[in-house]
């Protein structure tokens, strides 16, 4: 079986065939870090944290970058508001970023470049553009010429007549044509700056993808991903620079994820609808959010609302309470018998469904689907009066590494009787000591590890859910 994924450059399936056998270089472009990211931040992270975990799954070693933009308007203007520094602003949420990512399950890319410890590459690659006739500088600005690049437009499907139709010369820019973009901006009065060629400035924000994909990645990269609202200008700019400066196909394949809407309204500041992951998630179980993310295709919409959120945490708790029961099964029966082909080959079968979604393009929707399969197997397995310790192991071992391609996280561990008997007195304790809290708080916990108390007038019964 091979990968096919959805390239928006072509607009079609292909055939995933890396530049180099079983290795892949893969670009993400990461957040401008002025604030705590939201949820539109965290559909990208996740999404293409899961797909790399699947071709690593595949036997594929995946050299990662995900870059941070440390310098730009916005935290320029952040810094002016809070009376603070660029590089002050700019650590604070890269830190609180990787904090909310690890919540959310994903893994650290193998190179996080910034900005701001890559100007001179940067300047470098502004130079060779000039060399060759792609860019010019006015004033101690340096801009992009668009109409240069014959191929302007081939990611976005859009001609060079259309792009040009909506462009415009904003107050203050001095480019020769609408469609000319900034690669070097002079600095104004104040503003954090760097010496340059062409005097004191920084660079624009679509030259530091092009600069450090190549400096980590290469001239050619195999999958360059990010947003769907990247795709033009900012990935269509990152082509037009750095085809022109080597003369090379930058990337083989482009993934873009899809928009989120919030109660079926697109999110925005001015809508209130606007949801940070770093307030979210001391609400709600990360783990949710991931697997509700992971619920939708990548490529398409997803709408976010309390009562989809709430679904998904019902969902997922279903297959965690399917694997703590096996779990339980393996460590309390004294009746296990030998191996069963015919509950191997249904797993086996499973695993294969995975597969099979998962090389369609990624399709984590479906592949969800059959771990709700899986679930429905184990559980009627269970009731069987016989069960084999192969077969559970079997069982258990395809929870914990198709969950692991999707970023699930197992932690919490099987409570024995004798654990949670004792649990059950200290909440009696707390409930005649009218500490209400405590013995809400015992309970809730219990819940959550799928234990459900019944009170009843002869004392706390209790089950697994």
């Amino acid at each position: 079986m091979s990968i096919q994924l959805y390239n928006t450059l072509t607009r079609k399936k292909e055939v995933f065939e890396p530049i180099e056998p079983n290795k892949v270089k893969m670009y993400v472009c990461g957040p401008t870090v002025y604030n705590y990211i939201h949820i539109g931040n965290a559909r990208p992270a996740i999404v293409f944290d899961t797909i790399r975990r699947y071709l690593e799954f595949r036997g594929y070693e995946v050299q990662y970058v995900s870059n941070f933009t440390d310098v730009d308007d916005k935290l320029i203007k952040a810094a002016r508001e809070l009376g603070e520094d660029v590089p002050t602003i700019a650590e604070r949420f890269i830190e609180a970023y990787f904090a909310d990512i690890a919540a959310l399950g994903c893994k650290k890319a193998n190179v996080h470049p910034r900005v701001t410890e890559n100007i001179d590459i940067i300047i470098e690659f502004i130079e060779k553009l000039i060399e060759k006739g792609y860019a010019y500088e006015v004033d101690g600005d340096v801009y992009y010429k668009t109409r240069n690049f014959a191929e302007y437009g081939k990611l976005s499907h859009q001609s060079i007549d259309e792009l040009r139709a909506g462009a415009r010369i904003e107050v203050g820019e001095k480019k020769r044509d609408p469609l000319d973009f900034a690669l070097w901006k002079a600095a104004k009065e104040g503003e954090i700056a760097w010496d340059s060629p062409w005097g004191k400035g920084r660079p624009g924000w679509h030259i530091e993808c092009s600069a450090m994909a190549r400096k980590y990645l290469g001239d050619t990269i195999d999958i360059h991903a990010g947003g769907q609202d990247l795709t033009f200008p900012h990935h269509e700019n990152e082509i037009a620079q750095s085809e022109a400066l080597t003369g090379k196909t930058f990337a083989k394949y482009w993934l873009h994820n899809g928009y989120i809407n919030i109660n079926n309204e697109k999110m925005s500041k001015s809508l209130g609808n606007f949801v940070l992951v770093h307030d979210m998630i001391k609400q709600t179980d990360p783990q949710v959010l991931r697997f509700f993310m992971l619920s939708v295709h990548y490529r398409h919409p997803i709408n976010y609302s309390e009562e989809l959120l709430e679904s998904t945490k019902n969902g997922l708790e279903r297959l965690k309470t399917s694997y703590f029961n096996l779990k339980h099964r393996l460590a309390s029966s004294t009746n296990l018998t030998d191996g069963d082909e015919q509950w191997l080959n249904k797993i086996n079968q499973c695993h294969d469904a995975f597969i099979k979604e998962m090389d369609d393009d990624f399709n984590t929707a479906n592949a969800i689907a059959v771990l709700f399969e899986l679930s429905r197997q184990a559980n009627v397995y269970l009731l069987e009066k016989n069960t084999s310790e192969n077969v559970i192991r079997a069982f258990l071992h395809e929870f914990e590494q198709l969950l692991d391609v999707l970023g699930i996280s197992l932690k919490a561990e099987l409570l024995l009787d004798n654990e949670i008997e004792e649990l059950i007195q200290k909440r009696n304790e707390a409930r005649k000591n009218r500490n209400f809290a405590l013995a809400d708080q015992i309970r809730d916990e219990l819940k959550a590890r799928n234990i459900i108390l019944e009170d009843t007038p002869q004392g706390t019964r209790w089950k697994r859910g």
